[in-house]
């Protein structure tokens, strides 16, 4: 097992929750999307999301070079699209990337769009299936239990920088 595993599992736990989201209520990402003059109709995010699921669940599950390096180019992608937000100036409350869970742009999303994208490159150069949850899961003691609620904490964790950390930041920002 690589020392990537864990982090690589959370990254693409994260983009195969959020594409599931997305797929499920894309009008968030929609409304977003076409504020900033992007495209990004209900029917494109729609479709766009489960793309996303399926690359991060086959990621997550194989390992596999070409769809970690896809996965990275998801978080590089979607920091692009929320420096685009943050340098617009525009209302935009929630950037949609937990579908209707409210995300607001933020340089925390940033970060962690890069830090996830750097840990999928990382996955992909090392090309191994010593990221693969099944063969990690195989080295495990305990059948995996241990590592699998280390990946879900992780994951909330990312979630709550995502959604709660800059709203928290902001009424700081305020207070002062």
């Amino acid at each position: 097992m690589t020392v990537l595993a864990g982090p690589f599992a959370i990254a693409t736990t994260v983009l195969a929750l959020g594409g599931a989201l997305k797929a499920l209520d894309p009008a968030d990402t929609a409304h977003a999307l076409t504020a900033l003059g992007l495209p990004g109709g209900r029917v494109l995010v729609r479709i766009g999301g489960a793309i996303e699921a399926v690359v991060a669940i086959g990621a997550l599950v194989t390992g596999n070079a070409v769809l970690a390096a896809i996965v990275a180019a998801s978080y590089v992608a979607f920091a692009v699209v929320v420096t685009i937000a943050l340098r617009s100036g525009k209302p935009i409350s929630s950037c949609g990337c937990l579908g209707k869970i409210d995300t607001p742009p933020s340089l925390v999303h940033v970060a962690v769009d890069l830090v996830c994208a750097a840990v999928a490159v990382g996955a992909a150069v090392a090309a191994t299936n010593e990221i693969a949850v099944p063969d990690v899961l195989a080295d495990q003691p305990l059948l995996g239990i241990p590592f699998l609620l280390l990946v879900a904490v992780g994951t909330g964790l990312v979630l709550l920088a995502l959604t709660a950390l800059p709203k928290t930041l902001a009424a700081a920002r305020a207070v002062r």
